[in-house]
Formats: C-alpha cells, structure tokens, sequence
C-alpha cells in the first residue's frame, strides 16, 4: 500500500498519522506520539541557557538543536522501517508549519522571552524536515494556520465534507483522535492525494 505521514510538532514530540488508501476509502496504518527528546531541558534549549553566559548558552542551544535533529532523524527511520515491513511505501511526508522565523542569533533570540518560545516552536518542524530530507523521503510544508482551507482547495472538497471524513476516519481508529491526530491526518491525506501540492 501506498501511505503518507502528517506530523504536527510541538515542544519535545510530535503527533504521528501515516495513511493508506483501501477500496478507494483513506485508513489508518500507524499512530503515534514521535518522542523528539532524550532528555526534559532539551524540550525548551533556548529557556534552558536563558540564564547562562553567551558562550555558554550558545552550547546549550546547539546540544539541543543537534539532538532534535539526531533524533527526528532516527525515529524518522525507524518509521520508514516499519513501513517497509508491512510491505509499504511512503510516498511522503507532510510537516505542519508555522510562519519562519528570522534568522535571529542565539543572543538576539534570548533577549526577548517570546523569541524563545518561536525558536522552540520552529526547531523540532525543521528537525522534522531535516530528518525526512536525509531520509529521501519526499517532504511537503502545510501552513498549519490554513490547514483546510489549504486542504479544502488542494483536494477540491469542501471544508465540512473534509471534517466530516477526518471523524468518520477517528471513529474507525478510536481515541486518541483530537486536534493533533485530525490536522496530521489532513495533512497526510493531502500527501497522499495531491501530486503537486498548492
């Protein structure tokens, strides 16, 4: 079968839906939270130098920037594994994103407490980027903002219809199936679906 995975960031983990299609009709082939981190400080490296000497923080921030990255990329693997022994193919990946950051240095980012939660807000999307990049996995960016209207035009259904196939999807699985599960469904949905998206 030919499947393709959403995934919704957040601080430290991210939600997993991957998508098959079967008799014309979209289904579930995994679930699941992706962990980004080994360790708790590196959900948040930039609020872990926060109070450290500029050298120092910059250490800091760049051990955690690295290993969301190693990891992204291994788990990312490891998905991709249990894929191919369920005789699939991944035919993509689509990330949930937000607007880009400026390209701030680690300094002009700690200056400001927002800044901080931005940069950890982009950091484990781009690892997950990354990870399907080194993969060679096809990778697609959805601005998580717009998501089905986004979806609504890429597909050519409409907004109701396509929430209404999202819970009948949930249903079918169970819970968990919130916002997260539901918006990476969409987004792999539209991975699966659209050749070239929007």
């Amino acid at each position: 079968m030919k499947v393709a995975y959403g995934l919704k960031a957040h601080s430290g983990w991210a939600a997993l839906v991957a998508l098959g299609k079967s008799d014309g009709e979209f289904v579930v082939v995994d679930r699941r939270r992706v962990e980004l981190v080994e360790e708790e400080w590196a959900r948040q490296p930039y609020h872990a130098a926060e109070e450290l000497e500029a050298d120092d923080a910059r250490k800091v921030v760049k051990r955690g920037i690295d290993a969301a990255y190693r990891i992204a990329t291994r788990e990312l693997r490891a998905m991709l594994d249990r894929e191919r022994k369920r005789k699939n193919e991944v035919a993509a990946c689509a990330v949930l994103v937000g607007n880009p950051m400026p390209e701030w240095s680690v300094e002009q980012i700690l200056a400001v407490h927002f800044r901080m939660h931005q940069a950890e807000g982009v950091l484990f999307r781009d690892a997950l980027i990354n990870a399907a990049q080194k993969c060679s996995t096809k990778v697609i960016e959805l601005p998580e903002k717009t998501l089905l209207s986004y979806a609504s035009e890429a597909l050519r259904t409409s907004g109701a219809d396509l929430s209404k196939t999202i819970a009948a999807i949930g249903k079918s699985i169970g819970p968990p199936w919130g916002k997260d599960q539901k918006d990476a469904a969409l987004a792999a949905m539209i991975a699966l679906t659209v050749e070239n998206p929007l």
